[in-house]
């Protein structure tokens, strides 16, 4: 099987060439990926060292770069995308273009190229917030920030191109992320640099957003399910069935790290922040699929990865310095 998997030298992306590559010893990865501020080298060393990765710097929203890393894929993942709520807050246009213009262009480029599969990962913030019960996949999807507006525009572009043209196209809408090589833009890899610091962690609001909380191996094993057993044209849920407090989440993280209570400083919160974004998985457990990991045992082992690699850690903030910089300093 040869993939094409689009912002693969980041988080997502790449634990998806990794988790590819280990379950099948026949699979050819190809990673197209500008690298960004987000995506480095560095994340995609284990699958350099099988031989059987290509990599490919481009930007999914160039026509020709998208066609040429298509031909010869037989299925797409793509996952290149602007995944900070608060960089698209301050920087609206990025967020548009590469979420929304990008998945148009790759979706043009599976049509031209014929691939067998396309998935397109989304999110599980286009359906907005509910306080009460879940959102199932035939909710109206009411995006609240530039990201997630983006993120459905494309979602619908996707689902466009399934009736329009017949690409075999799977829409997944992943709920919170965590794990390894995340960038540290993010709640955990961020509190577990500026913890190991020393540093106060800015916890927006009071604290009590809801999150579920989704391993990313855990992603991994939804998508390779959905590639083989996915209906082109639908979109599927993917929750990680560990709703938690923010709070709760930084109390775990501070206990592994054995750091006081006391770095917590509450800070004015972000516009339009979402309290809570519950996802039903009925569809995807249908198929046979739940997540493996326990969210205490998933959230401990990725706050020592993190302890325990200082040189990415370290390496990853200085990339992102300037913008946090930037947003914390009206947070004070």
């Amino acid at each position: 099987m040869r993939y094409l998997v689009t912002g693969g030298a980041g988080f997502i992306g790449s634990s998806l060439v990794d988790y590819l590559l280990a379950s099948d010893a026949d699979a050819h990865v190809t990673v197209l990926d500008k690298l960004t501020y987000a995506g480095s080298l560095d994340n995609l060393r284990q699958a350099q060292a099988t031989g059987r990765l290509q990599f490919v710097q481009g930007d999914v929203c160039d026509p020709a770069q998208a066609q040429s890393a298509c031909e010869g894929a037989q299925v797409v993942i793509h996952a290149a995308a602007e995944s900070h709520v608060d960089r698209s807050i301050l920087a609206g246009r990025q967020a548009a273009q590469t979420n929304f213009l990008g998945t148009f262009t790759i979706l043009e480029a599976a049509r031209q190229a014929q691939v067998d599969r396309l998935l397109c990962i989304s999110t599980d913030e286009v359906y907005g917030t509910k306080l009460d019960g879940v959102f199932n996949e035939d909710a109206p999807l009411n995006p609240r920030n530039p990201y997630s507006a983006a993120n459905a525009g494309a979602d619908r572009m996707a689902h466009a191109y399934f009736v329009t043209y017949g690409v075999p196209v799977i829409i997944s809408r992943p709920s919170n992320n965590y794990g390894p090589r995340q960038f540290p833009e993010k709640l955990v890899p961020l509190f577990v640099y500026r913890a190991l610091r020393d540093e106060p962690l800015p916890v927006y609001g009071d604290g009590a957003q809801m999150r579920d909380w989704l391993y990313v191996q855990d992603h991994c094993s939804a998508i390779d399910l959905l590639l083989r057993e996915g209906q082109p044209g639908e979109a599927y849920n993917i929750p990680g069935g560990n709703e938690r407090r923010n709070l709760e989440t930084i109390r775990v993280l501070l206990d592994e790290l054995g750091k006081p209570e006391s770095l917590i400083r509450f800070v004015e919160d972000r516009p339009g922040h979402d309290p809570r974004y519950p996802l039903g998985g009925a569809k995807l457990a249908a198929l046979g699929w739940r997540p493996q990991t326990p969210w205490e045992q998933g959230l401990r082992r990725t706050v020592r990865w993190y302890a325990e690699n200082p040189q990415w850690l370290e390496g990853a903030v200085a990339r992102g310095k300037q913008f946090h910089d930037a947003w914390y300093a009206e947070r004070k």
